[in-house]
């Protein structure tokens, strides 16, 4: 039944559904997630409400590939039936598909261009968080660059391209070098409208063509 499955509990979208379509083919979905919506639903019925539900009541047979923080906004990639979603989820598994995000961050970094390489695992005493991990931590990559800066509200605007996928790992290394995301209170403590974090590039061969697909949704902010 459309709306219902993914655990079992009864959910009916709400009338404004939120979906903001980027691409629609057979194949696959992209769309754009809002910030604070889930990307599948969490534990309890009040989590039930998630980006992925709000799909499948207009497209059942749509599923996960990938997914965003709950703080997060930007391009989702959903396949259409499972041998979508095997196609698709081993094009991000193998790092096949090219992502960029826009950031806002605090302070003026010293160089226009640069990277992060440093390893991330769980920060158990303190979840959901993730750390920099020097000892049992994943390799963990990420490219930057400036793209501008506010000296009046000490904040700097950057594109960033994640080598790997760790959790939260974007936050967390521009946390770790001193320069956090504006509004991420989970790693800067920082109380604002919303986390300025958006996907807004996605890159990949299309899963039947191999076609070149370039997905593009501008960042609100």
């Amino acid at each position: 039944m459309p709306g219902r499955g993914i655990q079992g509990l009864p959910y009916a979208a709400p009338a404004d559904d939120g979906l903001d379509l980027v691409y629609l083919d057979a194949a696959l979905l992209v769309v754009n997630k809002p910030a604070g919506l889930l990307s599948v639903p969490g534990r309890g019925e009040e989590k039930q409400d998630c980006l992925a539900r709000r799909v499948q009541a207009a497209y059942p047979e749509a599923l996960i590939v990938h997914r965003l923080d709950l703080a997060t906004s930007g391009l989702l990639v959903l396949a259409r039936g499972k041998e979508m979603q095997r196609r698709l989820s081993r094009l991000f598994a193998q790092r096949q598909v090219d992502k960029r995000y826009l950031a806002v961050v605090s302070g003026s970094l010293p160089t226009r261009v640069g990277q992060i390489d440093l390893p991330l695992g769980a920060d158990w005493p303190g979840r959901p968080r993730q750390k920099v991990d020097l000892l049992a931590g994943k390799p963990s990559l990420t490219r930057y660059q400036v793209l501008s800066h506010d000296p009046a509200g000490q904040t700097s605007r950057l594109a960033l391209w994640p080598e790997t996928g760790r959790t939260h790992q974007l936050r967390v290394h521009l946390q770790a070098i001193g320069h956090p995301i504006v509004g991420d209170a989970l790693y800067a403590g920082a109380a604002a409208e919303r986390l300025l974090l958006h996907a807004e590039e996605l890159v990949f061969a299309h899963p039947e063509s191999a076609q070149t697909m370039r997905c593009c949704c501008p960042a609100p902010f």
